[in-house]
């Protein structure tokens, strides 16, 4: 466990090797957070959940960082407004490297002598869980920061992406009683609880993601003007905020190009598709008479497709499972308060750190969002 603690804490601050010091304040609209703020929360959820809780020897770094860097946690007092982690010019990027420093140091020592409590064991495993969370939206948040600046710059070469392979076709699932949820003693999220049974009816769904390529034959095919293939909200949407084409897609001159985070390139037509929005998804899959598959589909079939490059948009609500129970106090609010208007995505993405997936996790956003790498597979 102090290992991969270790690990968990080393590897954020590897990924934000390739930055400058601007990189880490800036915060272009409110969902995405700056990355010093990304490095601070995530010790500050070591700091608060465990070190003032079961260390009696254990002093606050600093007595304002708990309102500067709680995120969503009623639980755990006031704090600053989401909108406002862009305007923290103080503390520096220098004093947040030397409270990460501090706090990991003292919960290192206070694990190598306490190894034996339970209680404080998972909630480090869950703090290493939640940090890896955090390594995946701090790329996502550099992708549309620097997505967002004109001179398109690169964070580096980073996990140079290869087409799927070809394995194209549908898989038949027959009609039956399927098992749904996680089960055994492996970390999971309290989302992901408790198996239970699901009817299914037979159904197909496709080996592969949708390309590039194939959702451009979407555009081109004026499938954004199109009132027929959007669900009312999502027509609206598009209309109010002039959604012609994927997030990161540019035409210039008269060519596709699309910002990853290796810089702006050539749209590679084969490469899976991604950031794009559970409206959008939906509108394709209407295009193409086919649908989205639901998250227990998914899950039945997902041995046996190839899965991991991005987030898979599901038709399912993020709903919680048959006798679901949160856990008690302030981690009762990692996931049960968010319950409400959000689509379930399966699967994991390129950016997603090792260790951190699973065939039963949960990811969930608002049908709107995009800036997560997510794409299009698609059931019958």
């Amino acid at each position: 466990m102090i290992e991969e603690f270790i690990e968990t804490r080393a590897y954020t601050e590897k990924l934000c090797e390739p930055l400058k010091t601007e990189d880490f304040v800036i915060q272009p609209v409110e969902f995405v957070s700056p990355t010093k703020w990304h490095l601070a929360h995530t010790t500050w959820f070591f700091e608060v959940f465990i070190l003032t809780k079961f260390d009696p020897d254990y002093q606050l770094y600093h007595k304002d960082f708990p309102f500067l860097f709680n995120s969503y946690y009623e639980t755990k007092g006031d704090r600053l407004m989401r909108t406002h982690r862009g305007n923290l010019s103080r503390p520096t990027v220098d004093e947040v490297y030397q409270y990460r420093s501090f706090v990991t140091s003292a919960l290192e020592k206070f694990l190598q002598k306490n190894s034996d409590q339970n209680e404080v064991l998972n909630l480090v495993e869950i703090g290493i869980h939640h940090e890896k969370q955090h390594q995946e939206l701090l790329l996502m948040d550099i992708k549309y920061c620097f997505g967002h600046n004109p001179l398109f710059p690169a964070y580096g070469d980073f996990k140079h992406e290869k087409k799927e392979a070809d394995t194209s076709g549908w898989i038949s699932i027959d009609e039956g009683i399927y098992e749904i949820g996680h089960q055994g003693n492996a970390f999971c999220y309290d989302n992901e609880t408790q198996a239970h049974q699901v009817f299914l009816q037979n159904f197909k769904i496709s080996k592969q993601l949708i390309t590039n390529g194939e959702y451009l034959e979407f555009i081109e095919n004026d499938g954004y003007k199109d009132p027929l293939l959007w669900h009312a909200e999502a027509w609206d949407w598009i209309q109010g905020e002039q959604i012609t084409k994927p997030l990161y897609w540019h035409k210039m001159n008269e060519e596709w190009k699309e910002f990853s985070l290796s810089g702006l390139q050539k749209l590679d037509l084969e490469l899976p598709l991604s950031h794009i929005s559970y409206y959008e998804a939906s509108a394709f899959a209407q295009w193409k008479g086919l649908r989205l598959p639901t998250e227990f589909e998914w899950e039945i079939a997902q041995d046996r497709f190839e899965w991991g490059k991005r987030w898979e948009w599901t038709e399912s609500a993020y709903t919680p499972y048959p006798n679901y129970k949160k856990a008690a106090g302030a981690l009762g609010e990692y996931n049960a308060k968010f319950m409400v208007n959000q689509k379930v995505l399966r699967g994991c993405s390129t950016l997603t750190p090792a260790k951190h997936t699973r065939k039963t996790y949960r990811n969930f956003f608002h049908p709107d969002m995009r800036w997560q790498q997510s794409g299009i597979r698609l059931a019958n």
